[in-house]
């Protein structure tokens, strides 16, 4: 493991950890095609679709909770929310990342294309008049939000993902929670998302540890940056920025399945 190994890895982290805390999202939608296709650019081993969803799975786990941390103070973070979609999308997770070791890597990079496929479309889908609702007049349908976030944890679980792009679009678009309580909120079910993804993928034998610890040391320090720069930024931008990525991520993913 040389020094240009360890930047490479580093900086991976620090950029999605970083993007993970302004958006409201893990970073897997953008450390997983980092992890797959920027090593093997610097001549450096290529990792397998089971290794980078490993790295990610135990990675998201340190990012969200410590842009969780960022958000604590503000109103921002909905415990209903937190408690129906959290629960729900851990024990799709558990039952995803189990069934994910018997998937070939083509198989596990489609799941990935499909669910950044559904979650860019539903990112431009207009959301009007979200974010004049005050914090303490939040509602929203928790059988609803429970089921959709057990559908995400299964495709999350495979792909060793926390599904925080897509639970961002659901409670945006879906749900009609302010982008700002959307974005903590998401942060915490993500870190409760990712203890089932992690707990699988580890148990499996899916993760390499040595990258998982760089990304891990890189998260710490950028998820809670991304998160006080986020707290700055208009909530249109904010949604623009996420919507533009996850399109990226699902564009770059299905030209590499189909091409």
């Amino acid at each position: 493991m040389d020094l240009t190994f360890i930047i490479t890895i580093f900086l991976i982290g620090f950029i999605g950890s970083y993007i993970s805390g302004m958006l409201g999202i893990g970073g897997s939608i953008i450390k997983y095609p980092m992890l797959l296709f920027i090593p093997p650019l610097f001549g450096l081993a290529a990792f397998s679709a089971h290794e980078v969803s490993g790295i990610s799975a135990v990675q998201v786990l340190f990012a969200s909770i410590a842009g969780v941390w960022a958000y604590r103070k503000g109103g921002f973070l909905n415990k209903t929310l937190i408690i129906y979609m959290g629960v729900s999308v851990l024990i799709g997770s558990v039952i995803g990342s189990f069934g994910s070791q018997s998937m070939s890597e083509n198989g596990i990079n489609i799941v990935y294309g499909v669910l950044a496929l559904i979650a860019a479309v539903m990112m431009f889908i207009p959301k009007k008049g979200i974010d004049d609702i005050p914090l303490d007049q939040v509602t929203f349908n928790k059988w609803l939000a429970a089921i959709l976030a057990f559908i995400v944890g299964i495709g999350s679980g495979i792909v060793g993902a926390a599904g925080g792009f897509l639970l961002v679009p659901i409670m945006l678009v879906v749900l009609k929670i302010p982008t700002r309580v959307t974005i903590a909120s998401s942060l915490a079910i993500t870190f409760i998302s990712s203890i089932g993804a992690t707990v699988g993928k580890v148990s499996t034998g899916q993760v390499e540890y040595f990258p998982a610890v760089i990304m891990i040391v890189a998260s710490l320090i950028a998820a809670p940056l991304g998160a006080m720069a986020g707290k700055k930024m208009n909530t249109k931008i904010l949604q623009v920025i996420l919507a533009l990525l996850i399109l990226a991520t699902a564009l770059k993913i299905w030209t590499d399945i189909l091409f």
